[in-house]
């Protein structure tokens, strides 16, 4: 929503918004032009009819329910509403775009396409659902001739663009909030894929090469029977060697700088766009040096007490696995882009949802029982009613079956979380904190807490 916000506002358009949590991305927007109220009530809509004749265009998102007095109030006013994948497909409509769809990697995918188009002197629109680390912001109103957007499936409301170049980058169930199976969201992603003129996508995910026709494929595994592939020749905890191959045939090397296949899998779709948009594969191939992570994507927040803080926005098993992975590669090789070499891997964990906690505790365990040590907040639950037997307990139990030696707390809130980060663990411990709630603010509060200290010791004195 923020980032469509801000491609409005630079578009030349009146924007505000409502939200009544503080956040910094809020400040931010406002520092930008862009009006924010910090309550939600019907008002705000009586407050901006007032300024102007003309009825302004409601564009909302799945999160707003029906009872929202902000929405009841237009309604009744019998002004305009949009969803906000509307105004998002009204804009992929208006230039050559680039969307971004699958599972997982879509935030990372779209961060590393507009990267390369901007170094490449593209200078692309670009709408992402993470900060770009190149343009500082989750969005970019550029001058060139590309759009590119991460199109969100959790309400399947991505079958209402028709992309330019479309992408998926995995199929995987998730939000069971709103698939009742993987069949369901196989359907919504082929619909999507068939409004794409052309569509480019991963040859190593199982489900789509069973049930997706791409125009274009690119492989981490093999450069057989592919268009593109990246096969790694060197992976360590801070960065990632691999050869290019074009249609089979040895293009180049690159180097990217940070761990992980799976974002060698990002590089690698993105690369794929840029070759079939006609950047040449030199200029690219120099471009990937300078590659960095969106924000909330194994995030280096800092250092606290000698313990290395990482936030992540894994919130699905196969992400946890991901982060995880690349976490163990870094404490395992000693090489790393941390200021130093960790010697432990503690998870701070925060379930995401009760539906998606239930339909997969098991295979959460699994994954979070390869760490050194589990923290767990309570479920965030992103408006949904709890489920009964459902809890951060429950999911405690289940990771002491795989591994009964690791420490593993559960917690009541944050401010406890936090807390047994300051006496459960170590200096030269990594500490990721894991969800896609608030537990980013993690970072925050310990911050707090050594602020706090400082100036306790200081009245001491």
């Amino acid at each position: 929503m923020s980032a469509l916000a801000r491609i409005m506002a630079k578009r030349g358009f009146s924007v505000s918004g409502s939200d009544h949590r503080a956040s910094t991305n809020l400040h931010s927007l406002m520092d930008e032009g862009i009006e924010v109220f910090t309550k939600q009530t019907a008002g705000n809509l009586q407050t901006i009819l007032q300024r102007s004749t003309k009825k302004p265009l409601i564009v909302t998102s799945s999160a707003i329910g029906s009872s929202n007095p902000e929405l009841q109030a237009a309604k009744k006013a019998q002004i305009k509403i949009w969803h906000r994948s509307d105004l998002l497909s009204t804009l992929i409509q208006e230039q050559p775009s680039i969307v971004v769809a699958g599972s997982h990697g879509k935030t990372t995918t779209s961060t590393f396409i507009s990267t390369l188009l901007a170094l490449t002197n593209q200078d692309p629109t670009a709408v992402v659902g993470g900060v770009i680390p190149y343009f500082n912001s989750n969005a970019h109103a550029g001058q060139g001739r590309f759009l590119v957007a991460e199109a969100d499936e959790s309400d399947g409301s991505l079958i209402k663009f028709k992309a330019k170049l479309g992408l998926i980058t995995n199929i995987e169930l998730d939000h069971t909030d709103h698939y009742p199976n993987l069949e369901a969201l196989i359907e919504t992603m082929q619909i999507f894929a068939k409004n794409c003129e052309v569509l480019l996508a991963n040859y190593d995910s199982s489900v789509i090469k069973k049930h997706i026709k791409a125009s274009i494929s690119w492989s981490t595994k093999t450069s057989e029977g592919v268009d593109f592939a990246a096969l790694p020749i060197s992976v360590s905890g801070s960065k990632t060697i691999a050869k290019v191959y074009e249609n089979g045939h040895l293009t180049g090397s690159i180097k990217l700088p940070m761990p992980g296949i799976h974002n060698l899998n990002n590089t690698i779709a993105a690369i794929s766009v840029c070759r079939v948009s006609g950047m040449p594969f030199k200029k690219l191939q120099q471009a990937v040096s300078l590659l960095k992570s969106p924000e909330r994507r194994f995030d280096f927040r800092g250092t606290w007490k000698g313990r290395h803080i990482v936030d992540d926005y894994a919130h699905h098993p196969t992400e946890v696995n991901a982060t995880i992975s690349m976490a163990r590669l870094i404490v395992a090789t000693g090489e790393t882009l941390l200021p130093s070499h960790p010697k432990r891997l503690v998870v701070a964990f925060q379930p995401h949802r009760y539906s998606r906690t239930a339909q997969f505790i098991e295979e959460f365990a699994i994954e979070l029982s390869k760490a050194d040590c589990v923290l767990i907040a309570p479920i965030y639950s992103a408006q949904e009613e709890p489920i009964k037997g459902i809890n951060n307990k429950t999911l405690a139990s289940s990771i002491r079956k795989y591994n009964s030696k690791i420490p593993i707390y559960t917690t009541s809130s944050l401010d406890e979380l936090t807390a047994l980060i300051e006496t459960n663990t170590n200096i030269d411990d990594l500490i990721i904190t894991m969800g896609a709630g608030n537990i980013n603010r993690i970072w925050d509060k310990l911050r707090e807490k050594a602020s706090a200290f400082k100036m306790q010791k200081s009245m001491d004195r």
